[in-house]
């Protein structure tokens, strides 16, 4: 394994990492500037107003993006034991 392999190897995790991240992380700064806005607005600075609809919000966002996430997840995995022998090189 040359150190040219390991660093893409290393690369093509992180991104995949940031890809599968990307829809929930997304989801949950669009409710929390939402909420925060409307915070502001009414001038109502409860913690449980901020925190139960992103965590809702999150859980739904997850729920819809799994069979994605599963199947990058297995793309990868699959290709990473089919690529195995290759690697010993």
């Amino acid at each position: 394994m040359t150190p040219e392999f390991v660093i893409g190897f290393a690369r093509q995790s992180i991104e995949l990492a940031l890809l599968i991240s990307m829809p929930i992380l997304g989801v949950g700064l669009a409710v929390g500037v939402v909420v925060s806005v409307i915070q502001a607005a009414t001038q109502i600075q409860e913690m449980t107003l901020s925190f139960i609809p992103k965590v809702v919000s999150i859980f739904i966002a997850v729920l819809v993006s799994f069979p994605w996430i599963m199947d990058k997840m297995v793309t990868f995995t699959r290709e990473v034991f089919l690529n195995i022998p290759n690697y010993i090189r």
